[in-house]
């Protein structure tokens, strides 16, 4: 397999699938975050100080009539432009005979930024005939757009074919897959993983994946309610899933099988209903009240949580603790994050991935303070699952 570190792109005209699937304000269609564009950048640099040009392409949305303006990927022109540093072309369709004429009289150094590739259905349906038309944009194809690894779209998987001996993943991927192999496949020790969020439902193939590895497993969030009431706990009105009590069983017999520990907050801040003006009081996670439900981890658990996470050698970290959108019930999830952080600065490999535990970590200000931060929600964790994710298949395919 080729590596972006030692191709020669002098005078080749690089086709990059980046993940500029960014938000933007609904009123002035502004981009709100450009974290996924900073984070392509260096693979695009690369290329241009490498002497070739760029054409990017990427998905903005879920468009219904096609095309749909406020889903064009103009919106996002200026945000590429003020992160690369330099002015950019548009094509305003990814195929067609004007796109064409455009990248094909690209410069060294020039960048063309195509048309939304979902303006045109056949892109999720993997279309052959829609793949060949976005090969003839470049030389070279370079898929750096982690967040769309699980999707078998033309732009993602089936265009790859058309480069047999000039295909390759850019910087971000290769950083997101030695960061997924390095937390699950590393000797050292000790491995943490914290996983939260609302449901054990969507979270069982990851946990039975982690039980092999980990040597604790935090569980935070609404799922932890589920496990205490498994336990025989009284949650209120907490969020349960009642139809995965014995999962929830199953998984506690199987950590301690597997001499792993496995703990759920020992405390947690309830309040009488789903507000950030609710009364709230702190509680035993397994003695809450009727008429009442947990939506934070409080001292007790933080204090346990901590003491885990600061003496790891490595750090998984998806989901949050609690309801962290609401500043009365973020605290449980800002004190994890900064407990991944110290553990970070003392020497641990951390992973953060999943969308409201990096939403988490760029509200406090701490992406800077681990040592990964994922752009790949449901990639990464497919990956972690041992999924086989059609996008990284096609690159690395012969």
């Amino acid at each position: 397999m080729k590596k972006i570190s030692d191709y020669n792109f002098e005078g080749k005209r690089a086709l990059i699938r980046v993940d500029f699937n960014v938000p933007l304000n609904k009123d002035t269609l502004e981009v709100t975050d450009t974290t996924r564009i900073k984070a392509a950048v260096p693979t695009i640099k690369r290329v241009l100080n490498g002497g070739g040009s760029v054409v990017l392409m990427s998905h903005l949305g879920r468009p219904k009539n096609i095309p749909e303006p406020r889903f064009s990927l103009k919106n996002i022109v200026e945000s590429v432009e003020e992160e690369l540093g330099q002015k950019i072309q548009f094509a305003t369709d990814s195929i067609g005979d004007r796109a064409f004429e455009q990248s094909s009289n690209l410069k060294p150094g020039e960048v063309l930024l195509l048309e939304n590739l979902r303006f045109h259905q056949r892109e999720k349906k993997g279309a052959e005939d829609f793949a060949e038309l976005l090969a003839k944009h470049g030389d070279v194809y370079i898929n750096d757009a982690f967040g769309t690894a699980h999707r078998a779209h033309a732009s993602t998987t089936v265009v790859a074919d058309f480069f047999p001996n000039d295909k390759m993943f850019g910087y971000l991927i290769e950083k997101e897959i030695e960061s997924v192999d390095k937390v699950l496949n590393s000797d050292q020790k000790p491995l943490v993983a914290i996983v939260g969020g609302a449901k054990v439902s969507s979270k069982i193939t990851i946990i039975n994946k982690l039980l092999d590895k980990v040597d604790t497993l935090i569980i935070g969030g609404g799922m932890a309610y589920t496990f205490a009431k498994a336990q025989g706990g009284s949650v209120g009105n907490s969020l349960i899933e009642d139809d995965y009590l014995d999962t929830a069983r199953s998984i506690m017999a199987e950590a301690e099988r597997k001499n792993v520990k496995l703990l759920i907050p020992r405390d947690t801040l309830a309040a009488d209903e789903f507000s950030d003006d609710a009364n709230t009081q702190v509680c035993k996670t397994n003695n809450i009240p009727d008429g009442w439900l947990g939506l934070d981890i409080a001292d007790e658990a933080i204090s346990e949580f901590k003491a885990e996470i600061v003496g790891a050698k490595l750090i998984l970290w998806n989901g949050p603790m609690g309801v962290f959108e609401m500043n009365n019930f973020q605290n449980g999830t800002k004190e994890i994050a900064l407990a991944v952080a110290e553990a970070t600065q003392n020497g641990a490999f951390s992973l953060v991935g999943g969308g409201d535990s990096v939403a988490a970590v760029n509200k406090f200000k701490l992406s800077e303070n681990v040592s990964h931060v994922s752009t790949g929600g449901g990639a990464m964790l497919e990956y972690l699952e041992g999924v086989k994710l059609p996008g990284i298949a096609a690159i690395l395919k012969d």
